[in-house]
């Protein structure tokens, strides 16, 4: 009975938000307030991109090469801005998640493979957010890494917790974390006072400056696409809003693409933000800054305590954040490629242990950051291929299927993506 009970009001509120949605689709509802049961889906989504692995790379960029490589950023952004819509598209159009399309799919050996690499995926991902929490921590307070990083276990715990009083609080929460990053970094663009005409010739002028900075930027496109961000926005529109028809799924997926330009868009100022601090403050005093600890020192010594503390709580905020977003997607891949589900919270636990073992041991925590992204690199092909293959399919999309030119865009970042994060592993270790 008090399981009911503590069930009642998600379900309260997910009812609510679909007789609101249905309204809208009848035309009942005018303006801007059309897009109110249509939010929160691409701000979860959109945690991937804001996570501490994008922290050291975008320092790094911005202290080496200044303002060169926003074009980049820029980018990868609209590649972002495609990946998750087919992401969204698949999961309106079929009412299903990416995992369990695959299921359908592929053989039942296929669909294990797909989920054993997909968890270790997501664990490699997980890892470079819990020891970013940690690292935040660690640089606010003083507090030794491995008590901080027990401290963040407890604070992913709290924000699953919002997902069991339902997504609505979940989105609330994750927008509210989301803001506080981007707060974190208007106050230290302001306190940088970097070149706006440099930043505009960054933004819109492709350029190289020899071999390390075509490098680098491969590292920036090629951490563009988050393998777990693709499976979990499937899921999130799979059954948010469901259309009787193709028509209302149109609708529905024309207003949820906004809400994905939204959220894209702020997670591309968020890092551009980051590449513009480095490059005023860093790339102007001739340093070139690769850890994310000389960095917050840095910003301390440059710009004063308030831009080092504002550094410092963006990270925090980032790491734990997304570090929920990538156990709610181990839950996603999990039920959709094999059908199985464990404990939300049991899954916390677990993934707990490789980041904290890397902290008692002593592992570098930047060192343990760039690891990950190359781990996490392996997953990408298996996330983005399938993604493509069935948004190209009529009997499985319907009315939502790609346009032509959507398949051949899909196709090129595909390929683009793919291709660094395997010249970027075979850079590693050659």
């Amino acid at each position: 009975m008090e399981q009911n009970l503590a069930e009642t009001p998600p379900m309260i509120h997910r009812q609510k938000n679909k007789l609101t949605a249905q309204a809208v689709l009848n035309g009942d509802v005018k303006g801007l307030k059309r897009l109110l049961p249509f939010l929160g889906p691409a701000f979860i989504a959109s945690v991937a991109y804001l996570d501490p692995g994008n922290f050291a790379t975008n320092i790094t960029a911005g202290s080496k090469y200044g303002y060169l490589l926003l074009w980049v950023i820029f980018a990868s952004n609209l590649m972002a801005v495609l990946i998750q819509s087919l992401s969204a598209k698949l999961g309106i159009a079929t009412g299903k998640n990416l995992p369990e399309v695959a299921r359908e799919r592929f053989p039942k050996g296929v669909s294990i493979f797909l989920w054993i690499q997909s968890e270790l995926v997501i664990i490699a991902t997980d890892l470079a957010e819990f020891i970013g929490a940690a690292l935040g921590l660690y640089l606010l307070f003083g507090i030794p890494m491995l008590p901080a990083a027990l401290i963040t276990a407890v604070g992913s715990f709290a924000i699953l917790e919002l997902q069991r009083r339902g997504y609505r609080t979940l989105e609330a929460g994750i927008a509210g974390m989301v803001l506080i990053v981007v707060l974190a970094f208007t106050f230290q663009v302001i306190m940088a006072k970097p070149d706006a005409g440099a930043v505009a010739a960054g933004i819109f002028t492709p350029q190289f400056q020899g071999v390390d900075s075509i490098l680098l930027a491969a590292g920036i496109l090629g951490a563009t696409v988050m393998p777990h961000a693709i499976y979990l926005h499937s899921s999130l529109t799979q059954s948010r809003v469901v259309g009787i028809d193709d028509k209302e799924k149109k609708q529905i997926f024309k207003l949820e693409f906004i809400d994905i330009l939204i959220a894209m868009l702020i997670a591309g100022a968020v890092n551009m933000a980051m590449v513009v601090v480095a490059a005023a403050l860093f790339f102007k005093n001739g340093l070139v800054v690769e850890d994310l600890d000389i960095a917050f020192e840095q910003f301390r010594h440059l710009a004063g305590p308030v831009t080092a503390v504002s550094f410092g709580l963006g990270l925090l905020i980032a790491g734990l954040s997304s570090s929920s977003v990538g156990t709610m997607a181990g839950d996603v891949v999990m039920q959709g490629f094999i059908n199985k589900r464990i404990n939300l919270y049991l899954r916390r636990a677990i993934t707990i242990i490789p980041p904290l073992a890397i902290i008692a041991f002593g592992i570098n925590a930047t060192s343990a950051l760039v690891m990950s992204q190359v781990v996490l690199s392996f997953g990408i092909a298996f996330a983005l291929i399938p993604l493509v293959i069935f948004t190209s399919d009529r009997k499985i999309m319907n009315g939502l299927v790609n346009h032509r030119i959507t398949t051949v865009l899909g196709w090129i970042i595909s390929a683009l993506v793919v291709s660094l994060n395997l010249f970027l592993i075979v850079e590693m270790f050659v």
